[in-house]
């Protein structure tokens, strides 16, 4: 197959690969959230609301997952061998909670008592946090650096296990919860709206002393990470994001305080793409902190030429067919509607 010499090909499908993992957190997210939320919301009517919110979407938020992995895979065998094998109790986690988070899903309409449905709701808020919190700690095994050697894993078992990692896990409970809560202040109305308000204001106030700690944090773990933020011209690009993180601060409580219901998710999902990008500029080159890069662990250039055209013709149609759902299934959902 011809290759294109004029065409970066592992940089390329690195930013693919980086869309995709970007997409699946600000949709799934908002859906993970939402069944967090049900460890603090009771109500048996208020949980169908919730549910109604996300049941025509939440299934295709998860192809986003399917295809920044299958991407890695993919392009990046390498890179996919070494992250899998460091952190594969994380990883198992994830998707076993996932897993279990669709079965209550689909389990909870169906139960023919209350206390089945209560046990399927549980069921349902402990996969949606335990999967969040599994992601964060992925991310946290992942920039604290993975030991390879020899083009493979040269760490053990629990090398991914400190306290950065749990905090990042934590950090991503929280702010997967706060952005179901303001997904739930954006699509539901009365008092559940308003208590949901109450959460976001809770949440968001931990969010953002989380994304200091975190932010404070990381560039400790690594010396590459600290020049990037803090030499040039690494700063030039690293300034402004505490700048627009506190405007987006201010976007959210003036949101929250408004009629703009949609404005405190908007924030929301901004400060997820502006911490999103600050871990992009500590990892570049990096695709297995700290030695791997892109190129090294990409596939020959063929295989990522083919490949690149099949995802030139699928992103399109994802694309296409998540905003069509997403408009379609718009506007604010009222007690009393039924999943089927």
């Amino acid at each position: 197959m011809m290759t294109l010499p004029w065409l970066d090909l592992p940089l390329v499908w690195g930013g693919l690969i980086a869309f995709a993992v970007l997409a699946y957190v600000v949709l799934d997210g908002f859906d993970l959230g939402t069944g967090i939320l049900f460890w603090v919301e009771h109500d048996e009517g208020d949980r169908d609301v919730m549910v109604n919110t996300i049941a025509p979407v939440w299934d295709g938020n998860e192809t986003w997952l399917v295809l920044g992995g299958g991407g890695l895979f993919a392009v990046f065998p390498l890179a996919y061998a070494i992250i899998m094998s460091a952190l594969y109790p994380t990883i198992i986690g994830m998707l076993l909670a996932l897993v279990f988070r669709g079965v209550a899903f689909e389990f909870r309409f169906r139960a023919r008592s209350l206390g089945g449905r209560r046990a399927w709701d549980a069921a349902f808020a402990l996969g949606s946090t335990v999967a969040a919190l599994c992601q964060g700690m992925t991310l946290g095994g992942l920039l604290q650096g993975v030991a390879a050697q020899d083009r493979a894993y040269a760490g053990g078992w629990f090398d991914w296990l400190d306290g950065f990692t749990i905090l990042c896990g934590f950090a991503l409970v929280v702010g997967y919860a706060l952005l179901g809560a303001t997904w739930l202040v954006w699509r539901t109305e009365g008092e559940l709206q308003r208590r949901c308000r109450r959460h976001a204001r809770t949440l968001g106030a931990a969010m953002l002393g989380l994304i200091v700690v975190v932010s404070l944090w990381t560039p400790m773990l690594n010396p590459t990470f600290g020049h990037r933020w803090f030499g040039w011209p690494g700063i030039a690009l690293t300034s402004p994001i505490p700048i627009l993180v506190a405007l987006v601060a201010w976007v959210f409580w003036r949101g929250l305080s408004g009629t703009r219901d949609y404005l405190p998710f908007l924030a929301a999902l901004g400060w997820f793409v502006l911490c999103y990008f600050g871990i992009g500029i500590s990892l570049y080159p990096f695709i297995v902190p700290p030695s791997i890069t892109l190129w090294q662990a990409a596939a020959p250039a063929t295989s990522q030429a083919f490949m690149l055209v099949g995802a030139v013709v699928l992103l399109p149609i994802i694309l296409l067919y998540t905003g069509y759902a997403y408009w379609v299934f718009r506007g604010k959902v009222l007690p009393g509607a039924h999943y089927h």
